[in-house]
């Protein structure tokens, strides 16, 4: 292979390995050595078992020399972001709430990955507990974005995409709450989808805003992307919010589906604050499509201007509830200090928990507090019904909609210490995750500057084929995705 093991997609791997031109064993220490290499600049990593992970990929093998393989996936490291539940394996969200915990059971993603024979690889880091734009949140340490250290891997799933671009593992699994997967996609030069609500489960994922949440891959190409939701979707019972309906071939879909589609452009999403050099990416990936014979349209999302808002109140209140379990008692970081019980959930939270979730739990409080509720969270539920309105009513004229990803790229380490600056980063993705539709990042270019830039693509519910489809077509005509960081 004239690429390095570490930075092929799945696709050339999962034949090589067929063909018994590489070992699983091989690849996997491929893999290895590449993160050993990086990891001191990179820092993607929360932990990894490098014995266990060579004795999954010694399993790889021996399943396919006995001629029983798993399929394409069989042999393929995945490395997952420190949110999402390995048996056996550390689960820290990247917090001091959860430094020593160890998970005692699998999710539904990883049981599932597990089936196609995944191998399962490290730990990535991310904002703590999935909250904020840049994995400068964690309590561990800050990643940096692999094309520049000195500057962020985007977030919360930071980790999970600077791990991907530096050849650190093959694909990698992330969250999405308001932009987790798409936003660190765009900023690392990598492939990162958001499926719809309900379509993947979240049982073991744990959970930041219950109703935003949603695990999605990190691939090199979108066929990869393809690949592993293919492996991950589907209903599960233990979910409450799983979707129970049939999953399509997303990868052999990709080559049924040419177009030409028509495309909504929300005039919205291309205001003040965007990045000139991103903006004329993202206008020649336009232009592409209409040369390809994409009917190309502006469209109106008019609640857009409220989006930050109605997610900022919706997903801090179920903050609020959900990490009220983190009491000191049950599991988790207990306070050596606490004088009595009260003492000891007051200083066992403020001792575990680092700032921004403090701030989100304080503010979740407030919104849901009596007096309060009505006038913010209630209200916020309802212009929540308006915005996922407003896509629907585009849906009606076009298949989907080409935005950016991110307003700006990749920004120095540091350089936001204002909060509201740092949600900006956001704009272009949170309401995506209100309306609980599809949406995936695709690589369209670099800045002067030698940094990535992506583009986004939303799709209509549970149309995850077709989205695909539309960003493999753009994939297909350009060169993207066989540049990598130097390093």
């Amino acid at each position: 292979m004239s690429t390095e093991l570490f930075h092929q997609p799945i696709t050339a791997l999962s034949a090589a390995l067929e063909g018994k031109r590489l070992t699983a064993v091989e690849l996997m220490q491929a893999v290895i050595a590449r993160t050993k290499a990086v990891e001191p600049r990179v820092r993607a990593f929360n932990s990894s078992d490098e014995a266990d992970a060579l004795a999954q990929a010694a399993a790889s093998d021996a399943r396919r020399a006995a001629g029983t393989s798993l399929g394409v996936l069989d042999g393929i490291p995945i490395g997952f972001k420190d949110v999402i539940a390995v048996t056996g394996q550390p689960l820290t969200a990247s917090s001091k709430m959860l430094a020593n915990f160890v998970s005692p059971y699998d999710a539904t993603v990883t049981q599932k990955l597990k089936r196609a024979g995944a191998v399962i690889w490290g730990r990535l880091n991310c904002d703590e507990f999935a909250m904020g734009s840049s994995t400068e949140n964690s309590a561990f340490h800050t990643t940096g974005n692999p094309w520049d250290v000195t500057r962020v891997p985007g977030g919360s799933s930071g980790g999970s995409a600077a791990a991907l671009a530096a050849g650190e593992a093959i694909a990698t699994l992330g969250s999405d709450t308001g932009g987790s997967i798409r936003q660190p996609a765009a900023l690392c030069g990598v492939v990162g989808l958001k499926p719809t609500y309900g379509l993947v489960s979240r049982f073991g994922l744990i959970a930041y805003a219950s109703s935003l949440d949603q695990i999605g891959p990190f691939a090199r190409t979108v066929e990869d992307a393809a690949i592993v939701l293919q492996a991950i979707a589907g209903h599960d019972e233990r979910d409450s919010t799983s979707f129970n309906a049939a999953v399509p071939d997303y990868r052999s879909e990709l080559g049924k589906r040419r177009g030409p589609w028509k495309l909504g452009i929300p005039k919205e999403y291309f205001a003040e604050g965007l990045s000139p050099e991103i903006g004329a990416a993202v206008e020649k990936a336009i232009a592409y499509y209409q040369a390809q014979g994409c009917e190309v349209k502006e469209v109106s999302l008019p609640h857009t201007q409220y989006c930050l808002d109605t997610y900022y109140i919706i997903a801090t209140a179920e903050a609020s509830s959900n990490l009220a379990r983190f009491d000191g008692i049950r599991y988790g970081h207990r306070s050596a200090k606490a004088k009595d019980i009260v003492d000891l959930y007051f200083q066992s939270r403020a001792e575990g928990f680092g700032a921004e979730v403090k701030r989100r739990i304080i503010l979740g409080t407030y919104v849901l507090s009596s007096g309060y509720y009505d006038a913010y969270y209630l209200r916020a539920q309802k212009v929540r019904t308006l915005i996922r309105q407003d896509f629907l009513n585009a849906y009606q004229e076009v298949d989907a909609l080409i935005t950016p990803t991110s307003p700006i790229p990749a920004f120095k380490i540091g350089e936001k210490s204002d909060p509201l600056a740092m949600y900006l980063c956001d704009i272009y993705t949170i309401g995506v995750n209100l309306a609980g539709l599809p949406a995936i990042s695709v690589p369209c270019g670099f800045t002067s500057g030698h940094l990535p830039i992506g583009f986004q693509l939303i799709g209509q519910p549970f149309q995850e084929a077709n989205l695909l489809a539309v960003a493999h077509a753009y994939e297909q005509g350009h060169d993207w995705k066989t540049k990598y960081p130097s390093l």
